[in-house]
């Protein structure tokens, strides 16, 4: 056997190795932060409907239920960790595009909440009640993107 053609296919095996445990690492990080988010996020807005915000948005005239703030955080979490999980496999600067990136896509959420014609309080509500998932989501997995564990 050939000890150079050895050395490299222990090494690319190694790396292999290491690549898989960073997506495992991001992706246990992320779930956790998730889970977080949504639970802030339903507190939230539990915590705006007992001081008196009423969630009706104009548009058939219904009220957002908690559980509605539950399901979406919980989805667009786990769109974020998808989002980090492409840019750590195919980025040069993983970290970095998934800030510009999300941040970006946060802003971008704020404009339904913006038009949707609901009152003050609830428009405001609103408006932070998608902050307070991204300032859980993106530096969580910002961090987790710049680690290097390989």
């Amino acid at each position: 056997m050939n000890g150079m053609s050895d050395t490299g296919v222990v090494a690319g095996a190694s790396a292999q190795a290491g690549h898989a445990h960073r997506f495992r690492k991001l992706a246990g990080t992320g779930f956790i932060a998730a889970v977080a988010a949504t639970l802030a996020t339903t507190l939230a807005a539990a915590l705006a409907r007992a001081v008196g915000v009423d969630f009706e948005v104009p548009d058939g005239g219904e009220t957002i239920p908690l559980s509605g703030f539950t399901v979406v955080t919980g989805f667009f979490s786990v769109v974020g960790i998808v989002i980090a999980l492409a840019l750590l496999r195919w980025s040069a600067r993983p970290a970095e595009r998934f800030v510009w990136t999300t941040v970006s896509l946060t802003a971008i959420s704020l404009v339904p909440a913006l038009l949707s014609g609901a009152n003050t309080a609830t428009t405001v509500a609103l408006l932070g009640l998608h902050l307070v998932p991204a300032a859980v989501m993106i530096p969580t997995l910002a961090r987790s993107l710049r680690t290097r564990t390989d």
